[in-house]
Formats: C-alpha cells, structure tokens, sequence
C-alpha cells in the first residue's frame, strides 16, 4: 500500500549542538545514533510525562530530522537556549509518503533499478526515481515490511505516480488514515490521542503518562546525560514503577 503522510510535523536540526539539543529533548541516548540510522523515541516535560513521539534520523554528523504529531517548534527552540544549532520547520516544504508491505521492497527496487536488500531496519539512505531525489528510511507504523520516502513537497505527486505505476505487477493500492489506523492497532503501536494523551493537552491529572505507563520504558536511557524529565523518571523508578496501567498493553 502507498499512504501519505505528509501530515507529520517536520524539522530538521542542525549545527554544532545538534546532537546536545536533541540528547536534551528525548528520552533516547542520541549520541549513540549513526548517521544513515533512525530511532522511535518520546519526549517528556520536567514532570517526566509525556509530550509526543517520533522518530528521530541522523542525516549526518550535524544533522538530523525529527519527526512530531503534535506542533514541536516553540518546544524545540526553548530547549535550544545556550546552544549553537538552527531548527527548521520543514513540515510544508518535505513531503513524506509510506510504501508499506510486503511487497514494498520489490516496488521501490523496480521504481529506482537500486538493490536495497541491505538497508536495515531502522536505518536510511538517498535514494532516486525518475530523477527524483529522495530520503528512503525502513521505518513504518503498519507493524509490516516498509519504508517511508522523504521527498520535496513540489515533486511528491511525481514520486506518486512513479511508485503507483511500478507497482501495478504488485498489487499496489493506495490507502488512507484508517486503514492505517486498522494496520498500526493490530500491530499494537500505540497513537497519540487515542490511547494517550500529551502532557500538553490534559485536561485532569489522570490523563498524564510517563513512558513507564505507556508500554514506552524501554526507551528512557538513564545512562546518557541530563534531559527534559529525567529527575521526575528517575524518582518514578526509586518509588518502584507506575501505579497505573493502559488496557492492552504491556506495562514494566
């Protein structure tokens, strides 16, 4: 299936700092990411609950593009003070496009003539279609083999048609928000706002979620340096673990 997702919020953050700053806002140990690697992450307030998740790509050694549900500039730019590093909304000028199954790999192999049975999972690389350069990471949020195409916003519908009409031998179809909502449910990743809720946006405190509480433990490092939240996580870890649990998930 192909999706659009050009949806998510975009921005690339670069500069001497980029890597402090990004190490600064999620729970993740950033300096640990390659370039050409991709992580899932969340980010927290200083209460230690969560604000959103994404994923985060190293594009190169002072580069790297976040991915966000919910508007991150303001946040982003606030955990910035004192460092040397540029943040750039890049949400309406890249579009992003989701070629997800199994099948998904022999589409972009036929659409590009390139051999990509070495790209990881999680991991990324420039790619070209028809004379269209492109960003291909082997991520998703179907749960199955996919890959999801960063691309110039002004040659995406290009991009769309090349892929459409390479897959044709393969079944292709083009799908919508719900069904990748069916897809991500039965794959058991979890969406914001349906089955939590950002820090930002509750409206009683039994609405708050530390990573802990949604399945997201295993992703807070506190083996790397200072980040947003990390007193308040430690201190939930001292008292023995979250209180509370989200119905069909599985909770540390």
């Amino acid at each position: 299936a192909l999706l659009d997702v050009s949806p998510l919020y975009k921005y690339r953050i670069s500069g001497r700092d980029a890597v402090r700053l990004v190490d600064r806002v999620i729970t993740r140990d950033a300096t640990k990411l390659k370039v050409g690697r991709v992580i899932y992450t969340p980010w927290c307030d200083e209460a230690g609950k969560v604000i959103d998740d994404g994923t985060v790509a190293r594009l190169d050694e002072t580069s790297f593009r976040l991915t966000a549900a919910d508007p991150s500039y303001r946040w982003l730019a606030l955990n910035a003070a004192g460092l040397e590093v540029a943040i750039e909304d890049v949400s309406e000028s890249v579009a992003a496009l989701a070629l997800q199954g199994p099948r998904s790999r022999s589409v972009l192999e036929d659409a590009s003539g390139e051999d990509l049975s070495a790209l990881r999972y999680f991991s990324r690389r420039e790619l070209e279609i028809e004379g269209i350069p492109l960003d291909v990471s082997r991520t998703g949020y179907t749960g199955d083999l996919g890959y999801e195409l960063w691309v110039d916003a002004g040659r995406a519908l290009q991009l769309w048609d090349a892929l459409i009409e390479a897959g044709r031998a393969h079944g292709i179809r083009a799908a919508g928000l719900i069904a990748l909502d069916v897809a991500r449910l039965e794959a058991g990743l979890i969406l914001i706002e349906a089955d939590f809720v950002s820090s930002r946006h509750a409206l009683i405190e039994e609405q708050l979620y530390s990573p802990f509480e949604i399945g997201l433990g295993q992703l807070v490092s506190f083996d790397k340096g200072p980040f947003v939240g990390r007193r308040a996580l430690e201190a939930e870890v001292a008292r023995g673990g979250p209180a509370r649990r989200l119905v069909g998930l599985e909770i540390d």
